[in-house]
């Protein structure tokens, strides 16, 4: 098995050093870290993490900011969040949150869990087409001659989240807010650059597209009758965003 690799991101040296030792020596993670925003996004964009640890209080920008410009920047790992004892950093988009002072026991373990649910998740994939995606590989595998086509970050967060849809209308709005992360109004060309780029590599002619289609409103991917229901919470925004739209 591979090992699991793990981003631990703090100003404190010692913090640092005593996590490194333990998540390698006892968990069997390869461990890398730094002290500072800017360092963790460019290990980030230079390597895959399964894991990134992140503390709320970073000397050149806030911890949150850095989880934010982490998710934007495609990073689909889990983010556990080290937040102070106000709770400061909740609003980030991490995966989890442990308020300071913690017991190093308990921080050891939900590290732990997080990585054993990010383990399960990377064997899921969904049939499109004639292919099969697997959403945190960004891979599109061909099932008829094996092909394999890898998607950026943002294309295949694209396709997982109209995929979760269930065959309904997801609103350009809401797929920028939930892929990009944008809250207010942004322009649509940087979605629609995506959606073309996407039609190259799964439509069998990508002029006259069958599986990723443009709806009023937003698009919709078609799926088989075997494709699974969408979820209540998934199905209301993606109702209410269309109607906005």
């Amino acid at each position: 098995m591979a090992l699991r690799s793990v981003l631990i991101v703090a100003a404190d040296g010692g913090l640092r050093h005593v996590l490194s030792e333990q998540l390698s020596r006892f968990e069997g993670c390869e461990v890398a870290d730094c002290g500072s925003g800017a360092e963790a996004l460019a290990l980030a964009a230079a390597g895959r993490f399964d894991l990134l640890l992140v503390d709320a209080g970073l000397p050149d920008m806030a911890g949150r900011a850095l989880c934010r410009a982490l998710r934007q920047g495609g990073q689909r790992a889990p983010i556990v969040m080290l937040t102070g004892a106000d709770g400061d950093g909740v609003d980030s988009g991490a995966d989890d949150h442990v308020a300071k002072p913690f017991r190093l026991g308990m921080l050891l373990a939900r590290l732990r869990a997080q990585l054993h649910q990010h383990r399960r998740g990377e064997d899921v994939a969904f049939a499109i087409g004639a292919y099969s995606f697997r959403p945190s590989a960004r891979l599109l595998v061909h099932d008829g001659n094996g092909a394999r086509l890898p998607l950026t970050g943002k294309e295949a967060g694209i396709l997982e989240f109209l995929y979760r849809a269930g065959g309904e209308t997801v609103a350009r709005r809401l797929l920028l807010e939930r892929v990009w992360g944008y809250h207010a109004e942004a322009a649509t060309h940087t979605l629609e650059t995506h959606i073309y780029r996407l039609r190259q590599k799964i439509e069998d002619d990508p002029s006259c597209p069958r599986l990723l289609l443009t709806e009023p409103g937003g698009y919709r991917l078609e799926l088989s009758p075997a494709g699974p229901a969408i979820s209540s919470s998934v199905k209301s925004d993606s109702k209410g965003m269309a109607r906005q739209a």
